[in-house]
């Protein structure tokens, strides 16, 4: 069973930055477009960056400009920047394929902007 693990989140100041990483055991990983998504509490779970295999890179109109997603391919690592953060980044924000998720959610890692 593919294992997804992120790391990187905590508490930060509006305007502040953070980096989150996500490690996956998937053999293929190279082989699929990878996402990171958010749920805020009470919201939904939403898919705010993806990147292809191809390095092409996709984001949601409410982090554009501010978050940057990339990959590893030799480590099957993704990562996403976020500069900039606003409180209504608040979330605990998950790694999986996109923009269909094909395997079990990890633990998430939790982002919380405030003053």
């Amino acid at each position: 069973q593919v294992q997804l693990v992120e790391s990187g989140g905590g508490l930060v100041q509006p305007g502040g930055s953070l980096r989150l990483s996500c490690v996956t055991s998937e053999n293929q990983f190279t082989k699929y477009t990878m996402g990171w998504y958010r749920q805020a509490p009470g919201k939904q779970r939403e898919l705010v960056a993806r990147i292809t295999s191809s390095y092409i890179s996709n984001y949601a109109d409410s982090v554009r400009g501010r978050f940057t997603i990339s990959r590893d391919n030799a480590k099957n690592m993704i990562f996403l920047q976020m500069n900039s953060l606003k409180p209504e980044d608040t979330a605990l924000y998950y790694c999986n394929s996109a923009p269909a998720a094909v395997w079990s959610w990890g633990q998430g890692t939790q982002v919380t902007v405030s003053s």
